[in-house]
């Protein structure tokens, strides 16, 4: 009866319908309002894993030339110039909208000229169309959105994260205006609900990250965390979290929480005094002052010491909390054994990944999770999450260092290649399952990196992304054991990719083994990774020490990614992420060999003692004759006109393999988003709106947590040594003038100005990164613009896309989001002195 009164009082749009949720006597519940009906449009919105994009929507938006839409409404004309119409969609069954005709039906997807065809391959969310819905408000309130589908969503024109892989745990606060509101939703098979929450603080248990309980172990103090969401128009501090467990209890203070926000935040929970393996309810209570503002519940696992487990821990990268799972050794035995390092699939967590695998009597098994069972295609944070995974393993495990090994399935077999050839010094033997070598070839859900280009300054954007591509890298395998594995009737993942790569390897690889599984599938049971010749294989290779390496051959195209093998060290470049390459040869007093885009080189001299000479002959110039101090040296080479000199040190003020750049680099070292809040309204706005939108996105794509500081309460000192990503330009960020000031890059309202050159308007838009002058390791990363439509071409957030490159600079207007590459002003890399091409270099 409540329910129907409820309902009956409501003004309602034929557009949508509403429920109610359950009524709890000790907690409401919040009403519910589905979304059964709208419009959608073939719009040719165009995102992939590349900086440029395309959207005629979004141009429209923020050029104020949208038109509202209506049933059978012209939304434009595609390239053969075929009327785009906008049609109604109603729910289905499952209550998803989606078109049901033909796509060339209405007017298809244009491409928009300067769009590669790389970039059209997929895209998550329904790439190229959108979806209008609307919801009438008697008044102004907040609402907790839910979409299901999509890869971004307008609310009024703020642009928020959606939910690309339909999870459902993104829940994103929203005003509602009194009247007409808006919804253009990137994506064309969706769900779609409003929430009316009656608390201003809420939690949310539906995406925890929770360890496991191991029984005979102290568990006093373990970490988890869930979402807090914040529906006022104000920031929540002075927050605890207290959990109960068992009778125990723990209290953590809370990060503030910014206005109409969602933060995953981590806290405490004693679980010793859990003594039965199952699940375990804890209880979790939101706090302010001691009053309580919410509660809800986590379930733990406890577990006996030999099954597998959960361990969480606190990521470097962006202060968050993370997790890896283990299947420990069936072995008791004392002193060092095996470690494996597994990455999983696609759509697959790491604790599902770790017991795919019976445990080994003489090896502990380790699941990284590349941030979420989508993540990075253990590129970028993904690829950091491994080798941060890895490190913690190393240091919990004590493993015996000669004996790591690498192996994973479908997306992760492509994570085993690409993590294999960057680090090959890391691993003894490597097993790609079921992968594909590269996102050039096999795009997965952001689409495919474009393989090449006729444009100049897209070819510089996509050199940005060379570490990804490792069939220029497949030299760096010649050192590790290759054992290739797939299902000769593979569909998702055909085999023709483990045939392509035995090909390749075939000529070159010393040391290679191929199966392909009879009538195999993409997962044929637990042995499509769990795979006994595999780990027999392992078995067989053990690393050698470095003073047993006397031939390098190692390539890489980023010193910030990867500069070395053994005792060779790439340590800048002559052209910026091109291909680097050293050919090594060293004998009792002697190092011989080449090298490619070598500007500067070290060597660990190890290998020839105390006081010994050694000569280094280097690209057939002169040899440089050198004694050795202790059995420790190291000397490093700077590549000249005609000779290689030894230097001293490389001031950390430069380029190098602790600071490199790219764009992308900024988001790293528990970087924190500074917003602006010097402008006029609309560009506060637009600072605080995008600096939000990221940090959902970082949420939603990486399980990241960031802190997002106003520029007048950001204060270096309190900061230190983390990355800071500036959003705003020099008028409307307060914070610009003591991180950017000695930067070639300066943006004001109305211009930009590049070195020599100058762009005025209010249309201009760039991403860059600077190197922090009170830091030797973090950087500024700048999303900046000239004015609104500047600012909102910047709007898109590609560079959280596995594998996209942005190299340190790039400038745009806002006619990209029309004309695609065609709107790219200019982009590039700064020199080893962080100094733009032809400049001078900045003064210190």
């Amino acid at each position: 009866m409540f329910n129907q009164i409820y309902v009956a009082l409501l003004v309602l749009l034929s557009t949508a319908s509403h429920v109610s949720g359950q009524v709890s006597l000790s907690k409401p519940q919040p009403t519910v309002y589905r979304f059964t009906s709208g419009l959608m449009a073939l719009t040719g919105s165009r995102y992939g894993r590349e900086a440029i994009y395309s959207d005629p929507l979004a141009y429209q938006l923020y050029t104020h030339t949208l038109k509202q839409p209506t049933q059978g409404g012209s939304f434009g004309v595609d390239e053969q110039g075929r009327p785009i119409q906008w049609l109604p969609v109603t729910a289905d069954s499952l209550n998803r909208l989606r078109l049901r005709t033909n796509a060339r039906g209405n007017g298809g997807a244009p491409a928009g000229p300067g769009v590669t065809p790389g970039s059209l391959r997929g895209g998550i969310g329904g790439g190229g169309g959108y979806a209008y819905l609307t919801y009438a408000s008697t008044r102004a309130q907040v609402a907790v959105l839910n979409i299901k589908g999509n890869s971004t969503v307008y609310v009024n024109g703020e642009p928020h994260m959606g939910d690309a892989y339909s999870m459902g745990y993104l829940h994103i606060p929203v005003k509602l205006k009194k009247g007409l509101n808006e919804f253009y939703v990137r994506g064309t098979a969706i769900t779609a609900s409003l929430e009316f929450p009656q608390a201003t603080a809420l939690l949310r248990t539906d995406d925890p990250t929770v360890p496991s309980i191991r029984l005979n172990e102290p568990n006093t103090a373990l970490q988890a965390a869930i979402v807090i969401l914040n529906t006022s128009d104000k920031p929540l501090a002075g927050l605890t979290l207290k959990s109960s467990l068992s009778g125990r209890e723990a209290t953590t203070p809370v990060p503030s929480i910014p206005a109409m926000s969602t933060r995953k935040v981590a806290f405490t929970i004693d679980g010793s005094t859990i003594k039965a393996p199952g699940s375990h309810s804890c209880t979790v209570t939101l706090l302010q002052k001691g009053k309580s503002l919410d509660e809800s519940t986590v379930a733990l696992d406890a577990v006996a010491p030999a099954s597998s487990y959960n361990v969480t821990f606190t990521s470097h990268i962006d202060g968050s909390l993370q997790y890896y799972a283990v299947t420990p050794s069936s072995s008791t035995a004392a002193g060092p054994a095996a470690l494996f390092l597994s990455v999983h699939g696609a759509g697959v967590e790491a604790s599902g990944q770790a017991r795919a695998y019976k445990p080994k009597d003489w090896g502990t098994l380790v699941a990284a999770t590349n941030r979420r069972p989508r993540g990075f295609n253990w590129e970028d944070w993904g690829r950091l999450d491994a080798l941060e995974v890895l490190a913690l393993a190393n240091n919990r495990f004590k493993p015996d260092p000669h004996h790591i090994y690498l192996t994973g399935h479908s997306m992760g077999g492509h994570g085993t290649w690409f993590l294999g050839a960057t680090y090959p010094d890391k691993w003894a033997a490597i097993a790609p399952c079921a992968g594909y070598p590269t996102l050039k070839e096999y795009g997965s859900a952001d689409g495919l990196i474009p393989d090449s280009s006729s444009n100049p300054l897209e070819q510089v954007l996509l050199q940005a992304g060379n570490q990804s591509d490792v069939l220029k890298l497949v030299s760096n395998y010649k050192p590790l054991g290759v054992y290739i594995f797939h299902g000769d009737a593979d569909r998702t993942v055909p085999v023709t990719y483990a045939r392509q790569m035995r090909k390749l390897l075939g000529g070159s690889q010393p040391d290679m083994s191929y199966y392909e599984y009879p009538g195999g599938s993409h997962w044929f049971g637990d042995h499509s990774v769990d795979w006994n010749p595999l780990f027999d294989f392992f078995k067989w290779h053990q690393t050698v020490a470095d003073s047993s390496v006397n031939t390098i051959d190692f390539t890489t195209a980023n010193p910030g990614i990867s500069s070395a093998y053994r005792w060779a060290s790439i340590d800048q470049q002559v052209e910026p992420l091109a291909y680097s390459r050293i050919q090594f040869q060293r004998t009792a007093q002697a190092i011989t060999g080449t090298t490619t885009n070598v500007a500067v080189l070290k060597l660990a001299l190890t290998h020839f003692g105390a006081n010994k000479p050694v000569s280094i002959t280097l690209d057939g110039l002169p040899a440089i004759e050198h004694r050795t101090t202790s059995a420790s040296d190291t000397l490093l080479l700077r590549r000249g006109k005609d000779r290689w000199v030894a230097i001293e040190r490389l001031s950390p003020a430069m380029k190098g393999p602790h600071r490199n750049g790219t764009f992308k680099d900024a988001f790293t070292h528990r970087m924190v988003f500074v917003y602006g809040t010097a402008g006029n309204t609309a560009e506060n706005e637009w600072a605080y709106n995008k600096a939000r939108f990221d940090a959902e996105t970082w949420y939603y794509r990486g399980n990241g947590a960031v802190e997002i500081v106003a520029d007048n309460a950001f204060d270096p000192a309190l900061y230190k040594d983390r990355g800071v990503i500036l959003f705003g330009n020099q008028t409307t960020n307060r914070a610009w003038p003591g991180l950017l000031a000695t930067c070639p890059i300066q943006v004001t309202r109305g211009e930009l100005v590049i070195g020599n050159e100058r762009y005025k308007g209010d249309g201009f838009g760039a991403y860059f990164i600077w190197p922090r002058a009170d830091s030797q390791t973090a950087s500024v990363g700048v999303v900046t613009g000239t004015g609104l439509p500047g600012l909102n071409a910047a709007n898109a957030n590609q560079y959280f896309a596995g594998g996209s490159g942005f190299p340190d600079y790039m400038v745009f207007d806002i006619s990209m989001l029309r004309d695609g590459v065609a709107g790219v002003k200019t982009a590039g890399f700064f020199d080893n002195n962080w100094a733009l091409t032809n400049q001078a270099a900045p003064k210190p």
